[in-house]
């Protein structure tokens, strides 16, 4: 693969000879951000839960706030890779191209865009739908429309906002968003269809209508089924990264554990005393906690404040361990044979990472309603 080919910042919409432009100073990709920002999808996220159903705490995250989270934080890694790694990562050869512009941008778009299709619920919302459509709609090989409903039998919502922003807005064309080829293509998480015989990926990542859509892409960017963008593999740690660390403080904030409990938690892991990272997070949180702890401050207050600076070192530490990592692999990722199955996992951050996915119920994403009771 070729970065001049994945930083592709044309269009799949033919411009018109007479049109306005309206970029006013903006690049190609960066207006891809500001197109994602102000679409109706991405204000939706407002009212979509990302753990915690229709909180009243407005500090308590939404999948809104949830992917400026994950954008901001793609936005820095893409700051870094642009100036302190530029010719490491990308080399010398793109003239054509200005990486300290186009890369943090991509990545930021990337990032806000990546739960735009993600329906009320969650996974369970998708399992819940996927499930209706097996009852409802068996498989049958011969039916010219099966590839079509298998799409809802494993509904994803990584398909749904793929359809999103190539078909769904703007309204009056079949381009949608109309999107640059490099943000189309990055966006992809699972670059297979729910029909295909890959195995790498369990989930798809488009429905069968936006499947010539996925082939144009594909050709432009130098890519095929089964392989994905580099910049994925940065956009989907960003989303680990947020919600393993930020769905804890939430956690935290709403009074159902304390800072304390997932300082026990952690430094139970059998990787805690050994593990660089996860034992400078707890170090540096336990300590600021005894200082926070001479003040004046009400046990909520003393959570509070421990957990916004456990939220600040684990996310420095993991977003750290994310940048060396795609640097020391990028050989790997920009290999079209790439068979990796994700950046955190080989990154010095993810005991950490695991573990915090992996806490005590009240830290996990799992909910205590069903969503089969909403679509019954």
């Amino acid at each position: 693969m070729q970065w001049t080919e994945l930083l592709n910042a044309n269009r799949r919409k033919p411009k018109k000879t007479n049109s306005v432009g309206t970029a006013k100073g903006r690049l190609q990709i960066e207006r891809d951000f500001d197109r994602i920002l102000f679409a109706a999808p991405t204000r939706r996220l407002a009212d979509k839960t990302q753990v915690f159903p229709l909180d009243k705490n407005d500090s308590v995250r939404t999948r809104l706030t949830h992917s400026h989270e994950v954008a901001n934080l793609a936005r820095g890694i893409g700051v870094r890779l642009a100036f302190e790694m530029k010719e490491d990562i990308f080399g010398t050869k793109l003239s054509d191209v200005c990486v300290e512009r186009d890369v943090p941008a991509l990545l930021a778009a990337i990032g806000l865009v990546h739960d735009l299709g993600t329906p009320p619920f969650g996974h369970q919302g998708e399992r819940a739908m996927g499930e209706w459509f097996r009852k409802e709609i068996p498989v049958c090989t011969s039916c010219p429309m099966d590839k079509i409903y298998n799409d809802f039998r494993q509904f994803d919502g990584n398909s749904q906002t793929f359809r999103l922003v190539t078909k769904l807005q703007i309204l009056n064309d079949e381009f949608g968003l109309n999107l640059t080829y490099a943000t189309l293509a990055s966006m992809l998480k699972y670059p297979r269809t729910s029909f295909s015989s890959s195995k790498q990926w369990k989930k798809h990542g488009f429905f069968y209508s936006e499947e010539p859509v996925v082939k144009d892409i594909w050709e432009k960017t130098g890519l095929r089924e089964g392989i994905r963008h580099p910049f994925t593999y940065l956009m989907e740690a960003c989303d680990d990264i947020a919600y393993s660390v930020l769905d804890a403080e939430d956690t935290v904030k709403k009074g159902l554990a304390s800072f304390h409990d997932l300082m026990d938690f952690l430094s139970c892991q059998n990787k805690a005393s050994s593990d660089e990272i996860m034992r400078n997070v707890i170090t540096k949180s336990k300590e600021d906690n005894k200082e926070y702890a001479k003040a004046e401050l009400s046990p909520a207050e003393l959570n509070d404040m421990s957990m916004q600076m456990f939220r600040v070192y684990a996310i420095a530490e993991l977003v750290d361990a994310v940048v060396i990592s795609f640097k020391e692999n990028k050989d790997n990722f920009l290999d079209i044979n790439c068979q990796e199955k994700d950046l955190i996992s080989i990154s010095k951050g993810h005991a950490l990472c695991e573990a915090l996915k992996t806490t005590c119920p009240c830290f996990t994403k799992k909910r205590s309603f069903s969503p089969m009771l909403f679509l019954a």
